[in-house]
């Protein structure tokens, strides 16, 4: 093997082990098409209310229940969300917004929400679309969403919560902001919201 192939192969095993270290954490939001840092400029800039937390990385529900007792309790108005993105066979991208603890069945949701049959959406896509990575999926990623045709659906029961809490594009960060707070923000991102009843 001559020195040029030494050296290819070399970088190969160098960037396939940055890859790997990669996550979702504020440390790499400079390789996200609009940083957690930009995000909150504008919402400053928009004049839009949020109070900010920081805090381990989180990559599911479950490890987000271990720091909520920082932010209102549900019987309190917090509104403690789980994300969604999905896919269905005619390619439409959705993003999901539930309560953290609800029970989603795909083949009762593509009724609905009229789509085609529903699949959850890879990482791949999930960066492109939504322009986060896997654990810090949110509402606020439809930034990069309505340019990309993401559809949103939001539960309606979360209507009445006094405070949404959600990462701001990256999951060592989470914003809580009211439901009017973030009806403003959709509003500046020209997003259109579909309220959805999830109960039976």
């Amino acid at each position: 093997m001559n020195l040029r192939s030494i050296i290819i192969k070399e970088l190969k095993m160098k960037n396939e082990k940055d890859i790997e270290t990669v996550d979702a954490s504020l440390r790499f939001q400079g390789s996200l098409p609009i940083t957690s840092d930009e995000l909150l400029d504008k919402l400053d800039n928009w004049k839009i209310e949020y109070k900010l937390y920081s805090h381990k990385p989180l990559r599911t529900v479950s490890e987000s229940k271990g720091v909520q007792d920082q932010f209102l309790h549900a019987s309190e108005g917090g509104g403690h969300i789980k994300n969604l993105y999905l896919r269905d066979h005619k390619k439409q991208n959705i993003l999901l917004v539930t309560e953290q603890d609800r029970k989603i069945d795909l083949k009762l949701l593509k009724t609905k929400l009229a789509t085609g049959r529903l699949s959850f959406g890879s990482a791949e896509r999930l960066l492109e679309n939504l322009g986060v990575r896997p654990g810090a999926v949110t509402p606020l990623s439809m930034i990069t969403g309505i340019k990309k045709g993401v559809t949103l659906f939001i539960e309606s029961d979360l209507k009445s919560c006094s405070y949404i809490y959600a990462h701001p594009l990256v999951n060592d960060r989470t914003i809580g902001i009211t439901i009017t707070a973030l009806e403003q923000f959709f509003e500046k991102i020209n997003v259109d919201i579909n309220w959805i009843d999830l109960d039976d």
